[in-house]
């Protein structure tokens, strides 16, 4: 039917999709055939709401409500119908002329009721629907100018207590609550078209606050409630459109809700309604702000306005001065700073909080790494290599890393002069393995290794002692020189693996005999081996996937 296929429905969803829809299609109920679309419902962890549009130039495409769905995806929900509709191919023409002839029979009805009939009809069917008597309320409230009655039945649609569970409203009711809360967005657009856009925008207002009001206490999962703020702040955008409130009473009121605890739900960006405001309401704006910052210099939302404000007027002064009311102890807001500096054009003045940022840092181990990296880049740029050197080294006395190490050496290679600052760095990491004593080794054995100081790596791990890769590193690169040294590391580090399973502990073994062996073979004692993989495969039988990959290494 108008190209729908298994292979085409099977296209749209994808193989995983397709297959989980043919499990639902005993699920599709209430088929619906309009022109050029079909509709049911699919009961699966809910009642789903489903179309198809059938014959469009890009082929069949489909809306669900399920959450997957709502994403733009065709899920297992339209496979359903889509198949059920195959398989029902041959009654879907009737039934298209069927509903057709239902839909002009209802229209040649309704144009012959008088206005007593349809009064009756439309007072009975609001007195069995709630839904429908409560948008039919809404209507009346607002073309008869009732903007009271309208604002009661907009906090009617709002109030969650229908839904609640124990004072929540659980996952599974909380679609059905944002549908009626839909009601009452619709309704304050109405009032804009309507011609009513101030009452639009006081009402947009209320409902924003309203809405607030229920976000903990709705399983929001879906994002359901996020969206209905995203449409008030829509609304509430359009009706300030029609309306051109004040400058001076919209800013107030945009800064209030930037910086109050709504501000999430609606995403309102006040510099949206620049247009708006003009240049008045612009400085109000910045003036409103300024007073709030001032009164909180601390405040993320305060600080974030100023800066958005601020960045927006190209006011790179206030944007430092709003970060420098609140410095971090670790220089980051420092940091930030300079880099506001830097793409201001103003890299001196960049340097200097720079530079700050390291002095004011009590510590020098708790300093922000970047803020390091940015000022000793800024030395080197500037051909400052001595000022690079000594902060590398001030960083690596403080931290005593592997990374410190390393970043000094770059700097110091650069200036000739790392024999010296090495000689000088090592001491320092040796004092630190002395006061540490075998748990102080590691980093000095991380640092002669980048160094390729294997002689020296090992003495030192000898002394002050060394984690289990380093020796594996160390019997590697030493093996060649020292090969008895090197076949006690590996036998020692062999041992726990033998009482493991699993393919990985089995492959470190392997990968542990082939070095054995060549240690065997470079202190030609060959038979030493044999012996030990001999009395392995022994102890080590049962183990099958070992013995397969000793096998395959000719173990």
């Amino acid at each position: 039917m108008d190209g729908l296929t298994e292979a085409n429905l099977k296209a749209l969803a994808g193989a995983r999709s397709f297959e989980r829809g043919l499990a639902y299609v005993d699920a599709v109920s209430g088929v619906e055939v309009g022109g050029d679309w079909i509709r049911s419902s699919v009961h699966g962890t809910e009642r789903y709401e489903v179309e198809l549009a059938l014959g469009g130039p890009g082929g069949p495409t489909g809306v669900c409500d399920c959450p997957y769905g709502q994403e733009g995806n065709f899920c297992k929900h339209l496979v359903a119908l889509g198949l059920t509709v195959i398989a029902r191919a041959a009654e879907l023409p009737r039934q298209r002329r069927v509903a057709q002839d239902r839909a002009r029979g209802l229209e040649a009805w309704l144009s012959g009721l008088s206005r007593d009939e349809l009064l009756t009809l439309v007072q009975d069917e609001a007195a069995e629907d709630r839904n429908v008597r409560r948008r039919l309320e809404l209507r009346a409230a607002s073309a008869q100018g009732d903007l009271a009655g309208v604002r009661s039945r907009v906090r009617e649609l709002l109030d969650i207590g229908p839904f609640t569970q124990h004072g929540y409203v659980g996952y599974a009711d909380a679609r059905a609550y944002a549908n009626q809360a839909g009601q009452a967005v619709s309704a304050i657009r109405s009032l804009t078209r309507s011609g009513r856009a101030a009452d639009a925008m006081a009402l947009a207002r209320d409902a924003i606050g309203l809405l607030a009001g229920t976000v903990e206490s709705v399983d929001d999962s879906e994002g359901w409630l996020g969206q209905i703020g995203a449409d008030l702040a829509d609304v509430h955008h359009d009706a300030c459109r029609a309306t051109r409130p004040g400058p001076e009473e919209l800013a107030h009121w945009l800064v209030d809700h930037t910086l109050g605890d709504v501000a999430d739900l609606t995403d309102i960006d006040p510099l949206d309604y620049e247009d708006l405001l003009g240049d008045e309401g612009m400085t109000a704006l910045r003036r409103h702000a300024v007073e709030a910052w001032k009164a909180n210099r601390t405040g993320w939302a305060e600080k974030h306005l100023m800066q958005r404000l601020a960045k927006a007027g190209r006011d790179i002064d206030t944007v430092i001065a709003v970060h420098a009311a609140d410095l971090a102890p670790n220089g980051h807001t420092h940091l930030t700073i300079a880099r506001e500096l830097d793409t201001a054009g103003r890299p001196d003045e960049a340097l200097e909080w720079a530079e700050r940022g390291i002095r004011d840092t009590e510590d020098l181990a708790t300093v922000d790494t970047a803020l390091v990296d940015h000022v000793a880049d800024r030395y080197v740029q500037a051909g400052r290599l001595s000022d690079a050197v000594a902060l590398r080294r001030d960083h690596f006395t403080a931290r005593c890393t592997l990374l410190t190490y390393r970043q000094l050496r770059a700097a110091a290679q650069a200036t000739d002069r790392w024999r010296a600052e090495r000689e000088n760095a090592l001491s320092l990491l040796r004092a630190a393995a002395v006061r540490k004593g075998t748990h102080g080794g590691p980093v000095l054995v991380d640092a002669l290794l980048d160094d390729k100081d294997i002689d020296n790596a090992w003495q030192a791990a000898t002394e002050f002692g060394a984690h289990d890769g380093q020796w594996l590193i160390l019997a590697d690169q030493s093996r060649s020189t020292r090969p008895a040294d090197a076949l006690a590391v590996y036998l020692r580090l062999a041992t726990p693996l033998t009482r493991q399973t699993g393919n990985a502990a089995y492959e470190q073994l392997v990968s542990l005999l082939l070095s054995m062996r060549d240690c065997h073979r470079r202190l030609d004692t060959p038979d030493g081996f044999t012996a030990y993989a001999t009395n392995l495969r022994t102890t080590q039988k049962r183990k099958r996937n070992l013995m397969r990959l000793m096998a395959e290494h000719d173990l």
